[in-house]
């Protein structure tokens, strides 16, 4: 890691991309404190898992959602996590099928060297998540940590343009996405898609984007991995991982890069060149974070 300076805000971010069993939550649990251990071994401060990394992905019925799903955060899963953080000083998040009372949710938790610090719910649902999960209701926390402003999303929330600019409008330094993206058509093509979405929405909003895929097939689902690390400019600083194979990418990060470096020239700064007088008629938002205000700091 590089030497710190005035104004840097240095960490090591670490990416795990594994192939999560579904139905094996024990196994599953196993394996990442393992990887996470190594991380760790390696420097990384900052640890990302992949979404629903405890349970696996692909759901025959609500009913076994529901059965491998747990409480957050007192199930076992975030609790082992925890006890994983709080020895090595570290923070980590993954993707957990959480259960509030009747309800599903499709969710980020975020630990620390203190343990639990916060979750996030999925906003927006993929295929068929809509039959099991409930659409996230927490909507979209910043979280203020040793290492800075942490956000997190979770995969599908990376195609809504709305969803890292607001974080960027809430001073978001990285947005930390837990994915399983799956492959539809064209592993190569698709790969490169998740890339672009990447690469354009950090540079569009100037935050750091690191994402970690799973690989492997599920129940004949197969997934794309490609796990990546994009700064505030675009620039890719890890990955992407791998399309098949298990793997940890590691960046360097000054996260105070995305609050140094949204000037883009002596005259251009791409939050406040926005012209919100004329997209607010355009776009019909309703209610109290319409278009047409500014409830967040920019």
């Amino acid at each position: 890691m590089r030497p710190t300076g005035v104004g840097e805000s240095p960490v090591r971010v670490a990416c795990i991309q594994f192939e999560p069993r579904v139905g094996e939550k024990e196994e599953n649990l196993r394996r990442v404190l393992k990887l996470a251990q190594e991380a760790a071994d390696k420097g990384a401060e900052l640890i990302l898992l992949p979404e629903l990394s405890n349970t696996g992905y692909v759901f025959e019925s609500r009913r076994e959602a529901y059965e491998l799903s747990e409480e957050v955060p007192h199930g076992e899963t975030v609790e082992e996590w925890a006890e994983l953080t709080k020895s090595r000083g570290i923070y980590l998040i993954g993707g957990v099928a959480e259960r509030d009372g009747s309800a599903l949710y499709n969710t980020s938790v975020l630990l620390g060297p203190t343990g639990y610090l916060g979750k996030y719910r999925k906003l927006h649902l993929w295929d068929r998540e809509k039959l099991f999960f409930e659409p996230g209701d927490l909507g979209l926390p910043v979280f203020q940590t040793t290492l800075g402003r942490l956000a997190m999303g979770i995969c599908y929330d990376l195609w809504f343009p709305e969803t890292i600019r607001i974080y960027s409008l809430k001073g978001a330094d990285i947005v930390l996405m837990p994915t399983n993206w799956v492959c539809i058509r064209d592993k190569v093509e698709e790969g490169r898609l998740v890339e672009a979405l990447c690469v354009a929405q950090a540079h569009m909003n100037g935050v750091f984007i690191a994402a970690a895929d799973r690989v492997g097939v599920e129940r004949g689902q197969s997934f794309l991995g490609r796990s990546v690390v994009v700064s505030p400019r675009g620039r890719i600083l890890a990955g992407p991982a791998s399309y098949e194979g298990e793997e940890t990418i590691y960046a360097d990060l000054n996260l105070t890069d995305s609050r140094l470096k949204k000037m883009r020239t002596s005259l251009n700064h791409i939050i406040h060149d926005r012209r919100i007088d004329v997209y607010s008629p355009l776009l019909g938002y309703e209610g109290p974070h319409s278009a047409g205000k500014e409830p967040f700091q920019s």
